[in-house]
């Protein structure tokens, strides 16, 4: 009965809501309450926090006590659905009545300070955001006294339901999103969709991609006809084996011009880049990298049947004589061409299972590296296998083997070594390197790095993370430097960050004495250029500017500081955290001379920025550091076309487009999952804001936009006091209250669709999409750019 009641009830309420739908989430509800309650069919608290998810009590209980409308110490069914029916299809009133109950801790009928604060602090919790007191305090404030209206000291349920009318998108969907089994899921949808690899848009905004690849199919089909065509006189399976075998010929070849990274490095600066898809090698090489294993297996199984054909035929030898000995003869070369082949099959096979990507992003990058580097054996193993291999490979090969040794002498020119070191949040550790006055690079180019006394043998690749422009002050010399930001998540990374950790500690037990100067040298060095806020802190020197931003510096080539007057009101004229701050720089941060190799420079798709109009940049984690290179060179010549009045604060930006830079406005997107994960880069971002000119002609040139993933969406019942809270606070300090910067991390996942409407309103000219981080979350953002035709680049390696 009471189903068929509560049917009627939400079919009057929603109209537009089917009966077939209405009765699918009342038994999906039963289905669930059934699994939770047990079997006194009742759910008690303890139930009801472990179904309901929450990471405070405090929710759990209010959630509880509202749904327990008779008081009974228990929920039953018919008290869930009525509680989830006004959650889920209830009005807008009903759900706010609902929230100002959660909030009304003692039912008093109004909110005050004292319950509004204890509500915001466990929405800090249930977001994973850890303020101060202080700042918890600030937040309870600025929401209390924007909504008590009337000043009467306490909230009402009007005054409640007023002050959210001004945040339109929080009464949009009002909902308990961790509760996932208060909804069903999703119907699958009856219309059928177009595939999107079928669609107009992928094909255009892929097309030189898929024209490759198709070329790459035609030319494997041709040259299998043209083999089998010669052999046909073998029978079936010997046609099928020299078929594959020449596509093996080409494909094994082409797999190593896919990695001739000096070459394409070159051809991205040239017209080629308009042509061929360059900046997708990687997937290329793995699309060969499958093609070899699939043909070398057709290949081999078809040599097997022939020869067992053969050894049924003639009886001269038997089956495992034709594969394991040299006793037939077969082959150019002593008759090793049937050992050769299972050795080079069992080889490739190999190669192909260390390199997939459970095994590279599971924390064993090493098994991937030394298993890869069994190529020298594969391609000298084709070279005695194949009698017409080498003719394939002539040229590639000795192209190869010139950037071996080319790449083998870049390493080793110059002294390298690591000057400084600095462990970040998130075991992120910062390396600074000297770099030769040779050594040049371009913004978001990777090297690779062997450092000996982490592992000798070992190269990984790294992208750099400082800009070409940027010059740092290492051991009181002005130098050339590279920057490293490397997070420790595998076996060498680790490693790294456990060197310099351990390190460290040693040092400052077995030498007391001399690590207490230096401390003190660096405390009164920090003292005279360190001004300490809280969350941010700024320094002069350049060498730590990723962890610290500068308040006052000196522009390229002028010998007098530049006072920025809007910093000193923002960060005030005291440093009282100096101390402290000097106390931690000095435990995570050191000076040293550890030598290093490093291999490169190559370039990445990122290189084509400059030439881009507007561009959107999207890091996921430490996916930002080649953003990290990429915004300092950008800003680096925006300060060039900055102006400022002599007579006044007042400052603008010319509007001049060149040849170096065409950009008229950049997008940064940085998606992290908690709030730790901000804290070592958000310091550059401060002062790149900073650097902005006040007014500029066509808007800011640059827009940051932060996402933490952990924290609660603006229209969570758990969250959304705290999110109007932050969103006052920001408006009134002009600085978010999570990173320090002007600008408010928004919470939960952007929403691409209506992020790229947004840029794509703008109208700054043809809009390029750069992304570094996990390959799922490309998939989704490439899907986006090519529904609104902006061109996509994704970081490889």
């Amino acid at each position: 009965m009471y189903v068929k009641r509560l049917i009627q009830c939400v079919c009057c309420r929603r109209i537009d809501m089917s009966l077939d739908e209405d009765t699918r989430w009342l038994e999906w509800v039963t289905e669930q309450f059934e699994n939770i309650a047990g079997d006194d069919k009742e759910i008690d608290l303890d139930e009801f926090k472990t179904a309901l998810k929450v990471k405070e009590s405090f929710f759990a209980e209010r959630f509880f006590a509202l749904f327990d409308s008779d008081g009974s110490g228990s929920i039953s069914l018919d008290e869930l659905l009525k509680a989830l029916d006004l959650l889920i299809h209830g009005s807008e009133t009903d759900k706010l009545r609902f929230l100002f109950q959660v909030y009304d801790v003692d039912g008093s009928g109004s909110i005050d300070p004292d319950e509004l604060k204890t509500v915001l602090k466990s929405c800090l919790s249930e977001s994973a955001i850890s303020l101060p007191e202080e700042k918890l305090d600030d937040l309870t404030l600025a929401l209390f006294e924007s909504a008590d209206k009337d000043n009467s000291g306490s909230i009402t349920f009007e005054e409640l339901k007023a002050e959210l009318e001004s945040f339109p998108e929080v009464m949009e969907n009002l909902t308990i999103s961790a509760a996932n089994w208060l909804k069903p899921p999703d119907l699958e949808e009856k219309k059928s969709k177009t595939p999107r690899y079928l669609t107009r848009a992928y094909w255009h905004n892929n097309s030189r991609k898929l024209l490759f690849l198709c070329l790459y199919a035609l030319l494997n089909v041709l040259l299998f006809i043209i083999a089998i065509m010669k052999n046909s006189y073998g029978g079936s399976w010997y046609m099928l084996a020299r078929g594959c075998g020449q596509c093996l010929n080409l494909n094994c070849t082409f797999v190593v011009v896919l990695m001739l990274r000096r070459c394409l490095t070159w051809l991205r600066a040239t017209w080629v880049v308009r042509l061929l898809p360059i900046d997708q090698n990687i997937l290329l090489h793995q699309i060969v990298g499958y093609a070899i294993l699939i043909f070398g297996t057709v290949h081999t199984v078809a040599h097997v049947m022939n020869f067992a054909r053969m050894s049924r035929k003639d009886g001269t030898y038997q089956l495992w004589e034709y594969l394991l000995t040299i006793r037939p003869g077969i082959g150019w070369i002593n008759g090793t061409a049937s050992i050769t082949g299972v050795v080079l099959q069992v080889l490739i096979c190999l190669m192909v299972v260390c390199s997939s990507t459970f095994v590279r992003r599971s924390g064993h990058f090493e098994v991937f590296y030394w298993s890869h580097l069994s190529y020298i054996w594969v391609l000298a193993l084709l070279i005695v296998h194949c009698a017409n291999f080498w003719k394939w490979f002539v040229v590639p090969g000795v192209v190869f083997l010139i950037e071996k040794l080319v790449g083998i002498a870049v390493s080793r020119m110059g002294g390298l070594y690591i000057v400084e070191v600095n462990l970040l949040p998130s075991k992120v550790t910062h390396l600074v390197i000297k770099r030769p006055p040779s050594f040049h690079f371009k913004s978001g180019d990777y090297v690779y790095i062997n450092i000996p006394v982490i592992a000798k043998y070992e190269w990984h690749p790294f992208t750099i993370s400082s800009a070409p422009e940027q010059q740092g002050k290492t051991n009181l010399k002005q130098q050339d430097i590279l920057w490293l930001h490397i997070r420790s998540m595998g076996q060498w990374t680790n490693r790294l960050y456990e060197y310099f950790r351990q390190s460290e500690s040693q040092t400052m037990s077995n030498k007391r004495l001399t690590a207490s100067l230096r401390n003190r040298r660096h405390q009164r060095r920090a003292q005279s250029t360190i001004c300490y806020n809280g969350t941010v802190a700024s320094n002069k020197d350049d060498s730590v500017e990723l962890t610290l931003y500068r308040t006052s510096g000196t522009h390229p080539g002028s010998q007098k500081p530049v006072e920025d007057p809007a910093a000193q009101v923002e960060l005030g004229d005291a440093c009282p955290g100096t101390r402290e701050l000097s106390a931690k720089l000095s435990e995570n941060h050191r000076f040293c001379n550890i030598k290093c190799y490093v291999d490169g420079p190559f370039g990445t798709p990122t290189r084509q920025i400059f030439t881009s109009e507007h561009a959107v940049l999207i890091g996921a984690g430490i996916g930002i550091t080649p953003f990290a290179s990429i915004l300092q060179s950008i800003m680096c010549r925006y300060r060039m076309r900055k102006q400022n009045c002599p007579n006044c604060n007042y400052s603008w930006c010319e509007t001049i487009k060149d040849n170096e830079m065409k950009l008229r406005k950049v997008d940064f997107i940085w998606i992290n999952r908690d709030q730790k994960s901000f804290e070592w880069f958000v310091s550059l971002l401060t002062k790149l804001e900073m650097d902005q000119a006040d007014e500029e002609p066509e808007g800011r040139f640059l827009e940051m936009h932060m996402y933490m993933t952990s924290a609660l969406s603006k229209n969570d019942m758990k969250a959304i006091g705290l999110q109007m809270a932050l969103d006052l606070l920001a408006k009134k300090e002009k600085r978010d209250s999570i990173t320090g910067l002007r600008t408010r991390t928004q919470p939960g996942r952007p929403d691409w669709a209506k992020v790229f409407q947004k840029v794509s309103e703008e109208k700054k000219g043809k809009v390029h999409v750069f992304y570094c981080g996990a390959p799922a979350l490309a998939k989704a953002i490439k899907a986006q750019c090519e529904h609104f035709g902006f061109h996509f680049y994704k970081e490889n390696f």
